[in-house]
């Protein structure tokens, strides 16, 4: 039964983004309230605020060899989200010093492998381990497809985020519905709580861009600040694995 529900939740999620007008991309998009050019480097604050994302892919990478495993399956979708930090900094960093859609299409990409791989973790750990393990390829490709489609669209002149906004809203409703209604196989889990918080407040400080400038006396932006609590949310589930352990004995 409580799988019904993820499956219901999944068909209203796909026919609400079928049946949504499409969605372009607003060119105002990149037209960040912090254009200054320091140091040489254009938009140098929305640049260099992307260096918490590499810190935080080396920090996965330690804690995703230190971590204990109670199935050896269990490794690979963290494996993506270590990686995906790095991806995220170099990405996300290309992007910011030039913005434009053509390279924030490298911003994006990342992005999508981070959301895939802590979903799939998630599915293996709280419903099927088999089951995460399986998704994880599909999901990932998922990701790639929806980044690609909202490029072709744009080449074409008809941009279209509908498949790239629920690939990355969809795992934001399913994540809190699985660590409610599913038994943990992992200490740990309020570092996931924290991560969806976390991530929150970046979506925030993203849309409160330009009155956060202001505030700030246009000495930093709510998008800079966003980058940093973007990285504290990649950060969250990556601590969780250096401090956790199985909650119960392996199979």
């Amino acid at each position: 039964m409580k799988l019904w529900l993820f499956y219901g939740l999944a068909l209203v999620a796909v026919a609400g983004a079928y049946l949504a007008p499409r969605i372009g991309q607003d060119p105002a998009y990149h037209l960040f309230a912090d254009r200054r050019t320091l140091a040489g480097v254009p938009h140098f604050w929305n640049v260099v605020s992307n260096l918490p994302f590499l810190f935080v892919g080396a920090y996965g990478l330690w804690a995703w060899r230190r971590s204990r495993w109670e199935h050896h399956n269990d490794r690979w979708p963290w494996l993506v989200v270590a990686l995906s930090g790095f991806l995220i900094g170099l990405g996300s960093g290309y992007y910011h010093f030039n913005p434009d859609n053509q390279t924030l299409f490298w911003d994006r990409l990342p992005m999508t492998l981070g959301f895939m791989g802590v979903f799939s973790a998630v599915i293996a750990e709280r419903v099927n381990a088999r089951a995460g393990w399986l998704l994880l390829g599909p999901l990932l490709v998922w990701g790639v497809v929806s980044v690609e489609m909202w490029r072709r669209s744009e080449l074409a002149g008809a941009g279209d985020l509908r498949m790239y906004a629920l690939v990355q809203f969809y795992p934001i409703l399913a994540i809190p519905l699985m660590l409610w209604l599913f038994p943990p196989r992992y200490t740990g889990s309020l570092r996931i709580w924290q991560m969806i918080i976390w991530y929150l407040t970046a979506k925030v400080l993203e849309l409160l861009d330009v009155p956060i400038h202001r505030a700030l006396g246009m000495q930093m932006s709510g998008h800079a600040l966003k980058h940093v609590a973007a990285a504290m949310a990649l950060w969250m589930p990556l601590r969780m694995l250096a401090e956790r352990r199985p909650s119960a004995p392996a199979d």
